[in-house]
C-alpha cells in the first residue's frame, strides 16, 4: 500500500499545492485502495494488484483534462527531497545557527572586556589598551572561524539554502508543516525572552549609575554582555524557524523575498557595525556610557522602519 502513496506523492509532487489537487490526490488515494483490495481478494498478488492498478490509472494530463483543470503553471520539476535529507538539514541548520550565534556573542563579549580592562584597578592605559585590544582581536578571530565554519556546514544544502530546487511529497510536506507548528511556540517564546533581555539591559547601567559614577563602565560591561545573550538567542531559535520556511518554501523564499532579503540583509551587515562603532568611540573616546546606549533602540527603529518601508515599495512595484 505504501508504493501507491509513494507513486502518488511523485506523480504530485511537481503540480501546485492546490486545494483541489489535494482533495484529488486523497480521492485518487482511497479508489486505489479500493481497486487494490478487489484485487487481493481475487487471489492476485501484491506486485501483480498494485501493477494493474497503476496501468489502469492513465496519464496525469489527461486525467487533468477530463476533470477539466487548467494549470496556469506547472512548477519547475526537482528530485524529490527525502526524509533522511531533511532531518539531516535541520539538523546541520541548528548546529550553524548554534556557530553564529556564538560568534556574535564572542564579538561582543570582546567589547565588552575591552571596556572592563581600563576600568579595573592596577591597570595602566597602555596595559588595559594592550590587553583588551588583543583579548577583542582574539575573540573575534575565533568568531570568524565560527562564522566560517558554519557557512561551510550548510554548503551541501546548497540546493535547498540558496536556490530551493528540490520538492517534497505529500506525506513530507505534511510532516514539516506538523513540527514547524510545533515549534512555533518554542519560537515565540525565545522572541519574548530575547526583547525582555533588550528592553531591560540598560537598567544595568542605570543601577551602576546609581551606586557611583566610576560603576558605570561595568554597567556598559553589563549591558552588552545582555544583549549578547539576546542576539544569541534571536540567532539560535531564527536559524531553526528559519530552516522549517527553507524547506516548506514559505512566502519570504519566494523570487520576489529573497531580492528584498538581498538588499535589507546588505543593509542590516553595515548599520549594526556602524552603530557598535559608534557606541565604542562615544564611550571610550567621549565618556558618554550614561547616555549613548540609547544608539542600538534608535538603530534598530530606524532599520525596522527601512524593512518596512523597502517592503511596501518592492510590493507595491509587483502590482
Amino acid at each position: 500500500m505504501n508504493t501507491l502513496v509513494d507513486y502518488l506523492d511523485n506523480l504530485f509532487a511537481t503540480l501546485p499545492k492546490t486545494k483541489q489537487l489535494e482533495d484529488i490526490r486523497a480521492d485518487m488515494l482511497a479508489n486505489m485502495e479500493d481497486k487494490y483490495n478487489e484485487l487481493k481478494k481475487l487471489g492476485k498478488s501484491e506486485n501483480e494488484a498494485i501493477g494493474i492498478v497503476i496501468s489502469e490509472f492513465g496519464n496525469i494530463d489527461e486525467l487533468l483534462n477530463e476533470l477539466d483543470i487548467q494549470l496556469e503553471q506547472k512548477e519547475t520539476h526537482f528530485p524529490l527531497l527525502l526524509e533522511e535529507e531533511a532531518e539531516d538539514f535541520l539538523k546541520t541548520s541548528k548546529k550553524a545557527s548554534m556557530l553564529i550565534g556564538l560568534g556574535v556573542t564572542l564579538c561582543m563579549l570582546g567589547a565588552a572586556l575591552l571596556i572592563l580592562f581600563f576600568q579595573l584597578p592596577n591597570f595602566s592605559e597602555l596595559a588595559a589598551t594592550t590587553i583588551g585590544v588583543t583579548t577583542l582581536l582574539v575573540l573575534v578571530a575565533i568568531a570568524v572561524g565560527l562564522f566560517i565554519y558554519g557557512g561551510m556546514l550548510k554548503d551541501k544544502y546548497k540546493t535547498i539554502e540558496k536556490k530551493g530546487e528540490f520538492s517534497l511529497s505529500f506525506n513530507m510536506k505534511k510532516m514539516l508543516e506538523d513540527k514547524a507548528k510545533a515549534y512555533q511556540p518554542t519560537y515565540a517564546l525565545s522572541v519574548i525572552f530575547g526583547v525582555i533581555l533588550c528592553i531591560l539591559s540598560p537598567v544595568s547601567l542605570f543601577i551602576a549609575m546609581a551606586i557611583s559614577e566610576e560603576a558605570v563602565n561595568y554597567g556598559v560591561v553589563a549591558l552588552l554582555c545582555i544583549i549578547a545573550i539576546a542576539i544569541n538567542i534571536f540567532i539560535y531559535y531564527g536559524g531553526i524557524k528559519d530552516s522549517y520556511n527553507k524547506l516548506l518554501k514559505l512566502e519570504e523564499y519566494s523570487e520576489r523575498q529573497k531580492e528584498e532579503n538581498k538588499v535589507v540583509g546588505a543593509v542590516a551587515a553595515i548599520i549594526w557595525p556602524l552603530a557598535v562603532c559608534i557606541f565604542l568611540i562615544t564611550g571610550l573616546v567621549y565618556q558618554q556610557w550614561h547616555i549613548n546606549w540609547i544608539i542600538f533602540p534608535i538603530t534598530g527603529l530606524l532599520f525596522a522602519m527601512f524593512s518596512a518601508a523597502y517592503n511596501i515599495l518592492k510590493t507595491n512595484e509587483t502590482k
